[in-house]
Parts: C-alpha cells; sequence; structure tokens
C-alpha cells in the first residue's frame, strides 16, 4: 500500500505499558505502509481512579478522554482495546480497522503454578470484572472470588506478593507484553467465555475523514476478526449492556470450500454471585455475524439475562 496522508498521524493511547505496545503495533505497521506516525499518550478516568469499574460507571471509562482528544484535533486516530469500547459506535467517530485478533481467551497466574483446578478450596482468585467472577463461582470450585485492580504488571506482582493465590488476565496483553510464560492455564472458552471483543484492538478516526479511514482499513483491518467482533458487539448492545456486565461472548469464524464462511456465536449470562448462568449459542453466516448477534441476545433476555445483569452497571 502507497501511502497517501502526507500528514504525520498522530496516534492517541492510554499510557499504560499494554496500551502503548497495542499503539506500538499499529504504528509499526503504519510505518511500513509509507506513513510518519508519533504517539500521544493519553490519561483516562480509568486510568485516574482505583475504583472498581463497576463503580466508575464502567462503560467507556478508559476510551471517553482518547475519544475527546481525537474529536478535539489533538490526535488523528486512537488505539483502544476493542473490549473497552462502548457496545454503540458514536456517529463522529469511525471504527476504521478492526486488526487480526491475538488469543481471546482468558489466562490463570498462580502464585505456585498450579492450574484452575489444582488450586486448593479457599484459594484466593483475583479479578476485577463481574463477567470472571460469575463465571468462576459457578464452577462450583470451592475459591474465594476477590477484587483486584491495576495493570498487568501491578495484578501480578500482588500474586507474588500474597494478596490473592492466582488471578484472571487476559492472555493477549500476557502475548504482548512478552509475559504468557507465567500464565499456569489458559482457560477454556468452555468454563470460562471472555468479554466481547478481547483480545482484538480498535483503530478509531474521525468519520468525517474518509480518505484516512479507507487507508486504515487498507493497511490494518482483518475481515475474519471483523466479523467476530460484530457478532459479540451486537451482542453486548442488544441487551443494552456495558464492558462491565457480566455478559461473555466469542466467535469462531469458520471457512469452508463448499459454502460461504460460518461463525459459531457463544455467550454467557452469569449472576456475579454465580449462583446462575445462562450459556447459548447460534451459528449463521458471516454477512448475518450482525444479526446472530442481535438473535442470540434474544435468546440470552427470554431466557432471564436481564434479571442477570440487573446488579452490575450497565
Amino acid at each position: 500500500m502507497t501511502a497517501v496522508t502526507t500528514r504525520t498521524l498522530r496516534i492517541g493511547t492510554r499510557r499504560s505499558p499494554l496500551a502503548l505496545v497495542q499503539a506500538t503495533e499499529v504504528a509499526n505497521v503504519l510505518r511500513g505502509a509509507g506513513h510518519e506516525v508519533e504517539l500521544v499518550e493519553v490519561v483516562t478516568e480509568g486510568d485516574r481512579s482505583a475504583a472498581a469499574l463497576p463503580d466508575l460507571g464502567g462503560t467507556g471509562v478508559f476510551v471517553t478522554e482518547v475519544r475527546r482528544r481525537l474529536l478535539a484535533g489533538d490526535v488523528d486516530l486512537a488505539v483502544h482495546s476493542l473490549k473497552d469500547l462502548p457496545s454503540r459506535q458514536p456517529d463522529d467517530v469511525a471504527l476504521a480497522a478492526v486488526p487480526e485478533r491475538a488469543d481471546p481467551r482468558d489466562a490463570l497466574v498462580s502464585r505456585d503454578g498450579a492450574g484452575l483446578s489444582g488450586l486448593a478450596p479457599g484459594s484466593r482468585v483475583a479479578t476485577g470484572s463481574p463477567r470472571r467472577a460469575g463465571q468462576l463461582r459457578a464452577l462450583g470450585l470451592g475459591i474465594e472470588v476477590v477484587g483486584i485492580r491495576g495493570n498487568v504488571d501491578t495484578r501480578i506482582r500482588k500474586i507474588a506478593e500474597g494478596a490473592a493465590d492466582a488471578a484472571v488476565l487476559a492472555a493477549a496483553g500476557l502475548v504482548r507484553l512478552g509475559r504468557l510464560a507465567e500464565a499456569s492455564e489458559l482457560l477454556d472458552p468452555g468454563q470460562m467465555l471472555p468479554a466481547p471483543g478481547q483480545g482484538a484492538l480498535a483503530v478509531e478516526c474521525r468519520a468525517a475523514e474518509t480518505d484516512l479511514q479507507a487507508e486504515l482499513a487498507a493497511a490494518l483491518d482483518d475481515p475474519t476478526t471483523r466479523a467476530a467482533v460484530t457478532a459479540e458487539r451486537e451482542l453486548l448492545a442488544a441487551l443494552e449492556a456495558g464492558c462491565s456486565a457480566p455478559i461473555g461472548a466469542l466467535a469462531d469464524v469458520s471457512t469452508g470450500d463448499d459454502g460461504p464462511d460460518e461463525i459459531y456465536l457463544r455467550a454467557v449470562a452469569a449472576a456475579v454471585d454465580g449462583a446462575r448462568t445462562i450459556r447459548l449459542s447460534r451459528t449463521g453466516p458471516v454477512a448475518d455475524a450482525a444479526l446472530l448477534g442481535r438473535q442470540l441476545a434474544a435468546e440470552l433476555l427470554a431466557e432471564g439475562a436481564a434479571e442477570l445483569m440487573g446488579g452490575v452497571a450497565r
């Protein structure tokens, strides 16, 4: 691809180590396409507060300030963890590209290297996610789920220092930081469905800049990943659930020789106390990714998912 944009592209990003690695991944691809690029670090509400995400209002706490800087013209594009995006895209901001997804699964990091089933009853497993908390408790392993905040380095350090016996983190974050070897186990989605969009990145620009949108899409967008996260995000939007709701979803895209590609979408709604979970799945063609997400959301609601989300910020 030959770069059309002649100005230096300023990428807005949170300043956490993981966010900077993610933005650098995008920057390197754009440099390879002939662009001059610089990173602009932004401090968000989620970075400033030590409160649990549901107490901050959940949706958008890592995104709003970066988008504000984008719309103000301080940066030309923004890179986010896609799972942090509110489920409805604003009209003035375009989701220009969704690069190829990293491993979407959750990972367990334990102090003694034990996997989830190897933890002793009463072991303290740390997470800041209602989605993870509900699914962990529902497994009936006799573990105690405790809260935790902080970036990947902070969470792993707290485990080493004895704040808990283990923590659940996104595998993609460990991969991007070169710390996957510290994971005791990659959790099977059959046990622990990830957050919608987990492992994927979102590259946004101003919606009015259609030429830049086209350039970003050509350089960065992965159609398979975009189809998968479209199904997952449409499910979340139809549930009117934010990124702090106890909802997990994962879409797998299969490529077939004899017909159109298909999406297998799984979802779970879990009461945070683990007392009840609803797990459903649906399969459909890639072209109907958004519809598939809405249909599965309707089935979850028919089974009572709204009641399970009732105590969590939406």
